[in-house]
């Protein structure tokens, strides 16, 4: 029997997400996260792992390829085709409430698309990710992205990297109009110019926000500890 938390609705409301390559961090988060990323690109035996969970905690699973900031290979159409293969794999867990495919890989391999259509004939939420390492794209672009992450799966999460503050509030303003639009999004700008925005997003309409449990495991530059997110984001929606 599947546990009866692990059907709980996910992304209805801001979610925090605490993300991590070990599983065994889900108890320390317990009380604070609401659910788990699992990194299985950072990950010892990802497979092992997830066949061992037994957490009180929901699953993200997100297997990111080198090409847009992850470690796993996905070079060439085998390596791509791999890694897939082991992301659909997880979708059988029973903890897997949510699925991470990046945009890129739903616009260019129908093995992404089979992923995603597995993904929702199982009642797994799929995020469509979107992370530019670079810079901070135009707040057209932005909103051209993130509509287009929204409409191919149930959220659409934009990363960007911000060097000011132009970049972080043109961000804010992008999730915003998003948002208005009737569709589900997640952003953050990554680097210390856009850190803020991952407390402030969700007042604009983000629906996920990503911590560690400990500062020094950070998945992604500029994120606060899971305690701290928790805490501005919840003074935030409080006041």
């Amino acid at each position: 029997m599947v546990p009866r938390h692990y059907l709980l609705p996910v992304f209805d409301s801001f979610t925090l997400v605490t993300a991590t390559a070990d599983l065994a961090d889900e108890r320390a988060a317990r009380g604070v996260a609401d659910l788990v990323e699992f990194r299985m690109d950072l990950a010892s035996d990802p497979a092992a792992q997830l066949a061992a969970y037994d957490g009180d905690l929901p699953l993200l699973v997100t297997n990111r390829p080198a090409w847009e900031g992850g470690e796993v290979d996905g070079s060439d159409a085998a390596a791509e085709s791999a890694r897939l293969d082991a992301l659909e794999a997880a979708l059988g867990n029973d903890a897997v409430a949510a699925v991470d495919i990046e945009l890129a890989a739903l616009r260019r391999s129908e093995r992404a698309v089979a992923v995603a259509e597995t993904a929702a004939s199982r009642g797994v939420e799929v995020v469509v990710s979107v992370h530019d390492f670079a810079g901070t794209p135009s707040e057209r672009a932005m909103v051209s992205l993130l509509s287009a992450a929204a409409s191919a799966g149930d959220v659409g999460k934009l990363a960007v990297t911000a060097t000011d503050r132009e970049d972080a509030l043109a961000l804010l303003s992008a999730t915003h109009t998003v948002d208005a639009a009737g569709y589900a999004v997640a952003t953050m700008a990554m680097g210390e110019a856009g850190r803020h925005t991952r407390a402030v997003a969700p007042v604009y309409g983000s629906k996920i926000g990503y911590a560690p449990v400990h500062a020094e495991d950070a998945t992604a530059p500029g994120q606060y500890d899971l305690e701290t997110l928790a805490e501005l984001v919840g003074r935030l929606q409080s006041g």
